[in-house]
Order: structure tokens, then C-alpha cells, then sequence
């Protein structure tokens, strides 16, 4: 908010495009020809977007599902309703990466898991304070990556099994993951040196994103 007031997140735009628009942009460098998306708060802002830009060429389908059914609703309508191959990209929509999706792919049907998940290293955009030994403020560090803490991008591939894994409603962070990766069933596949991501959440973020795709150029997207 307040950007949002009038449009679902992914029509916020950055560099004066929508998120979405960067999102199949990057979709379509890696050779993605089929998207389904989930849609539902102000669904009619993306019917009209996506008509009047000819679906970018792309085979596009809309799942719609509630707003309280959470991401395991949003991914299990769409995935049970338009997703017939073995394995399939899933991700947020409100992610923007220039991660090399190639690489992710071949990772993926080389180790055959049932998820692979993209994740980097924790991007800190409070001030990282540092103390010496007699609790003494000495500095403070902004942006910083703590490449201890790994996160999730958002960007997954599934093998079709995990149909039988997403519940009706929830949270597939929640609910699916967290039981998937006490089984091992989870690869990670690592961010190289170059690539980059971010989440917007924030207006703060989205200026954070404008700079981001500024330094990745169109060879990245």
C-alpha cells in the first residue's frame, strides 16, 4: 500500500513496467512458452493488461482462487488445473531475479528431486551493527549479504508429484515445505556470483528493484 489500493501486486510497476512484465520478460529469454497465473485480488487489472499486450506471445491460462486460500490454494488450483508436464517452474509474483534459469533447470533434471529451490544469501537492509569485545559500538554495515542465512527466492521447479502434497488452503512455505525438506526431498539450487534477486514488498523495495534491473540490462532479462 498504497500502491496497491487499485491493483494486485504484481501490476505495481518498476521502471515504469509492471512487476509482471519483467517476470515474463525473464520467462521468455529462458524459452518458457506456456504460463499459467494465479489470479484474484483485482484479477480484472491482469485480464486487461495481459489482452491488450497479446499475452506477449505466450500461452497464457488464469487460474483463479481466493484470497484466504493462501499460496497451497493458488498453486494447487493452478497446478491440478492447466499443468500437464512432469516437471514445471512455479514461482511468486512478486519476485524479480536475473538468475541464469538454465542452469536451475539442468540441475534439476539431473538430480530428479521432487522440489528444487532457488535460494541466496540473506540480504540485510537494516544496519548490521558492530560490537567489539567491550560491548562497544564500533560500526555499522547497510546492505549487507549475511551468506550464513540462506533464503528462498520464491522460484521453485516440481516434479507433478507434489500434487499430492499441497493442501486446499495454507501455506505451501508452511505446510509443504517444511515436511518435504525433513524427507530430503528438497535440492537447493545456489545463486552464482552475479545474480541477484529481490522480494517487493515495499516502496522501499520497489526503488531497491529499479536499480537492480538497471545493473542487469537487458543481457540478464
Amino acid at each position: 500500500m498504497p500502491l496497491t489500493k487499485n491493483r494486485p501486486k504484481t501490476m505495481v510497476k518498476v521502471l515504469n513496467k509492471p512487476i509482471l512484465y519483467w517476470i515474463l520478460r525473464w520467462l521468455k529469454k529462458y524459452g518458457i512458452e506456456h504460463v499459467v497465473l494465479g489470479v484474484a485480488y483485482k484479477k480484472e487489472t491482469i485480464y486487461k493488461y495481459m489482452k491488450a499486450n497479446n499475452n506477449f506471445g505466450l500461452k497464457v491460462d488464469f487460474s483463479e482462487h481466493t484470497v484466504k486460500g493462501g499460496t497451497a490454494e493458488a498453486f494447487k488450483l493452478a497446478i491440478e488445473r492447466f499443468v500437464r508436464d512432469e516437471n514445471f517452474l512455479a514461482m511468486n509474483s512478486d519476485e524479480l531475479t536475473n538468475m541464469n534459469l538454465s542452469e536451475m533447470i539442468r540441475k534439476h533434471m539431473k538430480h530428479k528431486p521432487l522440489v528444487t529451490m532457488a535460494i541466496a544469501p540473506f540480504y540485510c537492509r537494516f544496519s548490521v551493527v558492530k560490537v567489539n569485545r567491550r560491548k562497544r559500538v564500533v560500526g555499522f554495515e547497510y546492505g549487507k549479504k549475511l551468506p550464513s542465512i540462506q533464503v528462498s527466492n520464491g522460484v521453485y521447479i516440481f516434479n507433478s508429484a507434489i500434487k499430492k502434497h499441497l493442501p486446499s488452503k495454507g501455506s505451501i512455505e508452511n505446510l509443504v515445505f517444511t515436511k518435504l525438506a525433513k524427507k530430503g526431498h528438497i535440492l537447493a539450487h545456489h545463486l552464482k556470483d552475479g545474480e541477484g534477486w529481490i522480494s517487493i514488498n515495499t516502496l522501499k523495495d520497489r526503488k531497491d528493484a529499479e536499480e537492480a534491473l538497471r545493473t542487469w540490462t537487458s543481457e540478464a532479462l
